[in-house]
């Protein structure tokens, strides 16, 4: 079980890419904002960059860019745990070692009791988008990854390009509340795990919402995406929640 005895934040939806350097330089700035401000853990929680796919990538320029930013930040005392997202699931140990982070489950439980705290990416509570739990599943096999691994970088980089190309085609026919999160698999993932907040990307719908459940109440905090003009970090510590606006 994970603990957290002084100050942790948490991003998600980065969507770091060379073609959006704003972004690095926003992250980097972050980064060192947090290392100043004596957080103890920063969890990542998915979608770190816009796509990742493998370890073997650690060469590409942008990649070791971001890979060495992390390394520093690591390097100068928070701990960074990173959860992975749909975008960069096959982020793995090499990549872990190098950048200085851990890896954690899809799922993870921080803290015991009243407090403890869910986190997730988010996209396994958005149980109403059928066609994307299809695909999740079969991305997600050892055996997708293992056959897409072994294929050239150079394959694999223009399978992700049709990917999301097919990805934006599909969500202009799928409705706001398709894409969300179920409000039932909240509740059931926060009873699962006996905790009363639960934090996530994915959505990109930013908020605080209250959640009534059969042995109290809960909430859930939405973090936002940081690459349509906006940008946040949720901060947990001795006073309190509050969320800091990284927009630019």
């Amino acid at each position: 079980m994970l603990t957290i005895t002084g100050t942790a934040r948490f991003v998600s939806d980065l969507h770091l890419r060379s073609e959006r350097p704003d972004l690095t330089q926003r992250f980097a700035s972050f980064l060192a904002d947090t290392a100043a401000s004596n957080v103890e853990v920063l969890y990542i929680l998915g979608d770190l960059f816009e796509y990742w796919i493998g370890d073997d990538d650690l060469q590409d320029e942008f990649n070791a860019e971001v890979c060495d930013l992390l390394r520093s930040a690591a390097d100068m005392g928070p701990r960074l745990c990173f959860i992975a997202g749909n975008r960069d699931f096959l982020i793995g140990a090499g990549f872990a070692a190098a950048a200085g982070i851990t890896l954690l489950d899809e799922v993870e439980k921080v803290g015991a009791g009243g407090t403890a705290i869910l986190l997730m990416h988010g996209d396994t509570v958005c149980t109403d988008d059928l066609p994307y739990q299809e695909f999740r599943r079969m991305v997600r096999s050892p055996q997708w990854q293992r056959q897409f691994l072994a294929r050239p970088l150079s394959e694999r980089r223009a399978e992700v390009a049709s990917l999301r190309r097919r990805s934006t085609e599909a969500m202009l026919g799928k409705t706001a509340e398709i894409m969300d999160a179920n409000a039932d698999a909240i509740k059931a993932a926060l009873t699962a795990h006996g905790c009363t907040r639960l934090i996530h990307g994915h959505t990109h719908r930013p908020g605080r919402e209250a959640i009534a459940l059969a042995s109290g109440s809960a909430e859930r905090w939405v973090l936002s995406d940081w690459d349509t003009g906006r940008g946040d970090a949720l901060e947990i510590g001795p006073a309190g929640v509050r969320r800091l606006d990284l927009s630019r």
